[in-house]
């Protein structure tokens, strides 16, 4: 039987999200200096809940404030105090006031945090990512009780999440950030209960479900990103990810949705294998062109029962239908709404056949600072400044305006890389005195470790 985008869909836990066009995590960078919501945060998705999404991830919500994945990342690392309370409480009252659901993306950035937040971040083992440009310091094999801790810190901001209002939670297990790098063997060269096999390299994401489900109950929906590979060789591939699945299954995750890439290899923007020359055949159906990681999905739905949200390409209803009809559950999407929400409205109506397009409508410019400028430095840099193009119509739309469709992604890179430069500035003047931080305590630690630590 054909399933139709507008039918609604339910989840194990009994949620129901009221049809299948969901708007997808994408990071924000727009909370205040201490990782507190803004205005400008409630104002973005005051204004996704008017166009009709009927579930919305927020962008990273970080677990550890040393970790966070860029400036302008809303942090939990604490049991808020009333103003950040309100603050949190505030933001979802803006997203959910139609009635949608709305879930908090809890992540921990590890390895791919910035030199410039953190020249020793955590990771599995001490491996560095492979990228020039010194963008990242040199990371630390994390201790047994540092493992502990995380456990903690994803538990806690799930408590916090559900308090505040949050109707879901996804836990970040993609895109190279730290669970995803327990998972890999690239990443993960341990040699203990948390690295080797498959099942140690799970064990991290497998805990935290587990801590998470305890807290929130049997009633709220806990979702998974999980990569449906690295894309690098020696990495973290298919065959796994299907095992992972379903262990997530077996522990009653509600939703996996399925990405792939991290920094080193970006195919959650479309730029996997190279870029152009690894797009599939023009002969090829309208969903296997669009969509990236269609190729998981599908082996997944093979294996486990679970609800899959399928995020990356898709534009199309008839490439959307035809993702629906092989067995996937929701369609998550993020780039159409940075730019003009008003088009999923549209869409959602019948109003128009598809949505735009706009990172294919970057790959096209022309000009000296264009991603087909004369000079292949530029096109190089402009091909990375495209994701910074995204992220300056998200300011924009938070500021209450439109977004500058015309914009050069260069230039959006260095705008929002200054306004990101200032963040980070009185974010440092912050932690000096504390006011960014929060420490598990040691009964904290101490509770995580006798439910977690096993031989």
């Amino acid at each position: 039987m054909q399933v139709q985008l507008e039918r609604p869909v339910t989840l194990p836990c009994g949620a129901v999200i009221e049809h299948r066009l969901a708007k997808a995590a994408i990071t924000e960078g727009l909370a205040d200096p201490r990782g507190w919501p803004t205005k400008r945060l409630e104002r973005l998705y005051s204004g996704w809940a008017d166009v009709g999404f009927p579930l919305m991830i927020t962008g990273n919500v970080i677990v550890d404030a040393d970790h966070i994945e860029r400036p302008g990342n809303v942090i939990i690392d604490r049991v808020p105090g009333k103003a950040q309370r309100e603050a949190l409480e505030d933001w979802v009252a803006a997203g959910r006031k139609h009635g949608a659901h709305l879930w908090a993306q809890l992540s921990h950035s590890g390895r791919q945090t910035q030199k410039s937040v953190n020249g020793q971040p955590l990771s599995p083992s001490a491996i560095g990512v492979g990228l020039p440009g010194g963008l990242f310091g040199k990371p630390r094999a994390m201790t047994e009780a540092q493992i502990v801790q995380v456990i903690a810190s994803f538990r806690r901001a799930a408590e916090v999440c559900k308090s505040v209002g949050f109707t879901g939670v996804q836990i970040h297990a993609a895109h190279g950030y730290l669970l995803s790098s327990f998972l890999s063997p690239l990443a993960n060269r341990r040699d203990d209960q948390w690295g080797g096999s498959l099942d140690n390299r799970a064990r991290l994401l497998m805990r935290i479900v587990e801590e998470t489900r305890r807290v929130v109950g049997p009633e709220f929906p806990i979702c998974v990103k999980l990569n449906s590979a690295d894309f690098q060789k020696g990495g973290f591939v298919l065959e796994e990810c299907a095992q992972v699945a379903l262990m997530l299954e077996d522990a009653g995750v509600d939703l996996i949705e399925i990405s792939g890439g991290s920094y080193e290899n970006p195919a959650m923007i479309g730029e996997r294998g190279g870029g152009k020359s690894a797009d599939p055949p023009k002969r090829a159906s309208t969903v296997a062109r669009e969509a990236y990681f269609l190729e998981c999905a599908r082996a997944l739905r093979r294996r486990v029962n679970l609800p899959i949200m399928l995020t990356g390409g898709l534009r199309s209803r008839a490439g959307m239908q035809q993702a629906l009809d092989e067995g996937i559950d929701l369609i998550g999407l993020a780039r159409p709404a940075c730019v003009d929400p008003v088009s999923f409205a549209r869409f959602l109506i019948g109003e128009s056949e598809s949505l735009p397009c706009w990172e294919e409508n970057l790959r096209r410019d022309t000009g000296l600072l264009s991603n087909n400028s004369p000079l292949s430095l530029v096109r190089t840099i402009a091909s990375f400044a495209g994701i910074y193009w995204f992220y300056e119509q998200l300011y924009r739309l938070g500021d209450g305006r439109e977004a500058n469709t015309r914009a050069t992604p260069l230039l959006s890179m260095l705008r929002v890389m200054a306004a990101e430069r200032q963040i980070e500035a009185k974010r440092r003047k912050l932690r000096k005195t504390g006011a960014t931080t929060g420490n598990l305590t040691v009964a904290d630690i101490q509770a995580a470790r006798l439910r977690t630590v096993r031989d």
